[in-house]
């Protein structure tokens, strides 16, 4: 009855991946539509904390955090909760999770996410030169605060592990934090300084970039929601959305948590459980940080963002549910005075919960699945979107256009599970 559109490569996900992707996309000659049943950036991408971090290159999977999440996951107040629930997607999640929790299995991820962290890190630093691209990019390093001596000799073991794998790091005493945060009102014994690391404001990187990548002539179509898909044999003919179907010769997979429903349609597995996480944006005061933090013991981030700043924590595995727990968002902020009394008053600007989507490796899925030709799966970068998305961006546009990749994708092939 309708006609439909017939598009070059349709990327479906409006967030960082989706839009990076479209970008290096069309930097290829591509011509690029890209749908979103929402805004672009009105998922994850939107409130995260705007962390480039190489220092977090050990998974989330990693030997020793399956017992740690014991104790915390039925504590509603914990960094980490899994809401009660009978949900056999999410056991069959867990036991994977449990098994990828092995050391061999970090030490294989590790130089992976470190490298392709740091690939993102010299596209940032190329994007923040294009013309009217503004997105508070800086380098500043990260500071992991910590109040315990337990907590410290963790956060100090995992250092000596991540400097295995040529990623720098400082133990700091006192008076060594004062040297690189002078202002700083803090009662931390000690802290790690990661001095690779960089921070952004997110919204403003995946807004600005999706409307010069509209420039570079991106068809992007907002609220186009995808119902379903058509095939043939080994590739994929049809997408059928709220405002039209398209008849694409290639498609990315790049919706975060929402890419495994669209996935059984298309009778593939991913194993993603979208994971809550909440953030607190207030205005800037005056005694606020330069350098982001990390309040460790809480699992609390803060990121200076321009006139802004933000305190970005907790993980909560509820299923889709997009409801505000208040109690999880006040979690984060009564940890904020127990490491930074010298703030004082803050003035609100927004609290905010996306599904950050997460693997049971903490890997992402990148490559083509085996069952089809003209697909390509970008998903499941969990806490570390912001940090892997340029990269990822890049390595979209390389499988599709046939180019030898950046980075050996074994490990993240979208059949392994």
């Amino acid at each position: 009855m309708f006609e439909d559109r017939s598009v070059d490569v349709l990327v479906i996900g409006g967030g960082v991946v989706g839009v990076c992707a479209a970008y290096y996309l069309r930097q290829r000659g591509r011509e690029v539509t890209l749908v979103e049943k929402g805004e672009v950036c009105s998922g994850c991408s939107y409130g995260n904390a705007g962390l480039i971090v190489p220092s977090h290159s050990v998974p989330l999977a990693a030997p020793g955090v399956m017992a740690k999440g014991l104790r915390w996951m039925f504590n509603p107040d914990s960094p980490f909760y899994i809401k009660p629930r009978l949900d056999v997607e999410l056991l069959a999640w867990l036991w994977k999770f449990r098994g990828a929790c092995r050391a061999d299995a970090a030490r294989r991820a590790m130089p992976f996410l470190r490298d392709l962290s740091r690939a993102s890190l010299e596209l940032y630093k190329e994007l923040a030169k294009l013309d009217g691209l503004q997105f508070d990019f800086e380098r500043k390093g990260l500071l992991g605060l910590y109040r315990t001596e337990k907590a410290l000799k963790e956060g100090a073991d995992e250092a000596r592990m991540l400097d295995g794998i040529g990623i720098p790091s400082k133990i700091l005493s006192p008076a060594e934090i004062r040297q690189i945060e002078p202002g700083l009102d803090t009662p931390a014994i000690g802290a790690v300084y990661y001095p690779e690391d960089a921070h952004l404001a997110p919204a403003r990187f995946v807004k600005g970039l999706s409307h010069v990548a509209g420039e570079m002539g991106v068809t992007l179509r907002p609220g186009t929601e995808v119902l379903g898909f058509e095939w043939e044999g080994r590739s994929m003919t049809r997408v059928r959305t709220t405002r039209g179907s398209f008849r694409p010769r290639e498609v990315v997979l790049a919706c975060g948590s929402w890419s495994p429903g669209l996935a059984r349609g298309l009778r593939l597995k991913l194993p993603i459980q979208p994971a809550k996480g909440y953030s607190v944006t207030v205005r800037r005061p005056a005694a606020c940080p330069d350098t982001p933090l990390l309040l460790a013991e809480a699992k609390v981030g803060v990121t200076p963002m321009g006139e802004n700043l933000r305190f970005a924590g907790t993980l909560e595995l509820a299923g889709m549910d997009f409801s505000i727990t208040e109690r999880r968002v006040q979690a984060i902020l009564r940890a904020v005075p127990l490491y930074l009394p010298g703030l004082g008053s803050l003035e609100l600007v927004e609290i905010w919960r996306g599904l950050r989507p997460c693997t049971p490796d903490g890997l992402p899925f990148i490559g083509r699945p085996g069952a089809y030709d003209n697909l390509v799966v970008a998903a499941g970068h969990a806490m570390i979107g912001v940090s892997l998305g340029p990269a990822t961006g890049k390595l979209v546009s390389q499988i599709a256009t046939g180019e030898p990749p950046l980075a050996d994708l074994t490990l993240v092939r979208p059949d392994r599970f």
